[in-house]
């Protein structure tokens, strides 16, 4: 990156981790104990910049780049992974998918009012029984005249009650068939078109997550994304650059663990000395740094590649299967180093040990991403 591409990540990187102390960090305990997603809150950031953070300034967004997205989603993850990932979701995948592939029309009329916060967004790909599986999802739309009707169930969808808008991807076509899925954008409100059961999680549990209900939901043809036929193609894309954001987040989650293990490490004394002292914690620590480098540098790499436009694929699929799986050792190391403290929620670390599982999961797991890996380093 260049001085100013540094001068600016600086300010954006102070403004985001001054609004997680300001108005997260006081209620990150409370929200996660209630499973509560703070609407008030994340409108609160839309206000910042926060939730438009690609969307150019034509659409009312703050017109930054990947670099940017990288340090915002990374800086309120240090203090919630939830919220982080409720930002991570909005931006990269609801309004990216309509970034990337809506008309003027659309992006006028959704992307300035979800880059300002006055619509929250939701993205809709998996279902009860297709996961990675998507080709053999249920949920149909068929074609009736101007509209489209649409029937079934999406699940694990962030938002999913508090959306104000969703894209979702539906089946038009054949079974199995990658041309046989169409996106769409479903405006809260249509008729047919409801919430349905809010999942009760291990972690990210102030981050919403609930399902979507299409009873012969009616959509004028102006809501299809793009052409019939495109929705998987469409989400495959989408899916490169949301495996960038949950890299950033499980960036920020492994640091959030790390500083508060250096920062009990220091305070907790242990036979006359702080437990820093010992080569037990200090190497536990060491390796931690280590690895969060590494992650930052695969991290920092795919958002790169991104900024410019070139292949992203196998780098966001390293940087999402790398940073992931780092988070999820560091908090788990975190735990250990605070002893039966880091076991009660007194300490931020429990909440981290459980946040840090969904990034091996969400937008495709770390089986899939080495899937995803092996099939670019073995292409013809």
């Amino acid at each position: 990156m260049d001085t100013q591409t540094l001068d600016d990540i600086a300010l954006v990187k102070e403004s985001a981790a001054n609004f997680a102390e300001k108005y997260i960090r006081p209620y990150v305990n409370v929200w996660d104990h209630d499973q509560h997603f703070p609407v008030e809150v994340m409108r609160a950031m839309g206000q910042h910049g926060f939730l438009g953070v690609l969307v150019p300034q034509i659409y009312q967004g703050a017109g930054l780049n990947y670099q940017a997205y990288v340090t915002i989603i990374e800086e309120i993850s240090k203090v919630c992974g939830a919220m982080g990932l409720s930002v991570a979701a909005h931006n990269s995948l609801c309004s990216g998918h309509i970034l990337q592939f809506g008309n003027e029309e659309q992006k006028h009329t959704f992307l300035s009012k979800l880059a300002t916060g006055e619509m929250i967004g939701a993205w809709g790909l998996t279902e009860p029984t297709t996961g990675s599986d998507a080709m053999r999802m249920q949920c149909v739309a068929k074609s009736d005249g101007d509209y489209y009707v649409l029937n079934g169930v999406k699940t694990w969808i962030t938002h999913g009650i508090s959306g104000d808008v969703a894209v979702v991807i539906v089946r038009t076509g054949e079974l199995l068939d990658s041309r046989g899925m169409s996106a769409f954008i479903v405006p809260k409100g249509t008729p047919g078109f409801s919430s349905g059961r809010k999942e009760d999680k291990l972690g990210m549990r102030a981050s919403e997550t609930a399902e979507l209900v299409f009873d012969n939901c009616r959509l004028h043809k102006d809501l299809l994304l793009g052409e019939e036929g495109e929705g998987f193609i469409q989400a495959m894309k989408v899916l490169d650059g949301g495996r960038i954001s949950i890299a950033a987040l499980s960036l920020g989650i492994a640091k959030g663990a790390y500083e508060a293990s250096v920062a009990y490490a220091k305070e907790r004394e242990q036979f006359g000395k702080p437990i820093a002292k010992f080569q037990g914690i200090s190497f536990k620590l060491a390796d931690m740094a280590t690895e969060i480098y590494a992650a930052e540098l695969l991290t920092r790499k795919a958002a790169s590649l991104k900024d410019r436009g070139e292949p992203v694929t196998q780098a966001s699929a390293m940087a999402k299967l790398f940073a992931s799986e780092v988070a999820v050792r560091t908090a788990n190391e975190a735990v250990q180093i605070h002893g039966g403290n880091g076991y009660t929620k007194q300490y931020p670390v429990e909440k981290f040990y459980r946040d840090a599982k969904l990034c091996t999961i969400g937008e495709g797991t770390s089986e899939i991403q080495r899937l995803v890996i092996s099939r670019e380093i073995l292409r013809d």
